[in-house]
């Protein structure tokens, strides 16, 4: 899944042609917004860990993330410090974004208004805009501390 469709998906929810948002467009746009990381973070994994030919193993890695996981390494503070800023920033935004989905998806009360949701989709993108602007080495480092599981040498 293309995390650029994803994000362009969220912002036609957020603002559609003819009308208002509804709440329901405004929610499906914050859970869109967050699919759009996870994917660009399967798509990283499986491009700089596989060759990008979609083989079967590419494929296999593309699916190898899960989200609790992820959310935990990215949680991980020690490690995260030796990151660069920009990886930095967006296993914050992940983690964020994370918790704006399952409150969009499964909380019920509040209202969502446009200007809010749109931030929120902004934040998607200059996130995966920077991330895929930092050199491979520390994002592949990344990809690496959010699939497996750090085993002392």
């Amino acid at each position: 899944m293309n995390p650029r469709d994803l994000l362009e998906t969220a912002r036609r929810l957020a603002q559609p042609a003819a009308a208002q948002p509804t709440q329901a467009d405004l929610r499906r746009a914050v859970s869109t917004a967050y699919y759009a990381l996870f994917h660009c973070l399967a798509a990283a994994a499986a491009d700089l860990l596989t060759s990008s030919d979609r083989s079967p193993e590419w494929h296999q890695v593309y699916r190898a993330p899960e989200h609790g996981k992820a959310r935990s390494a990215c949680q991980q503070q020690g490690v995260m410090r030796t990151f660069p800023t920009a990886i930095r920033n967006f296993a914050e935004a992940f983690v964020d974004l994370q918790g704006a989905r399952h409150e969009a998806d499964y909380a019920l009360e509040g209202e969502y208004s446009k200007p809010d949701v749109l931030a929120i989709i902004n934040t998607a993108e200059d996130t995966i805009n920077e991330f895929e602007q930092t050199d491979v080495r520390p994002r592949r480092g990344f990809v690496v501390h959010v699939l497996f599981k750090r085993r002392r040498p």
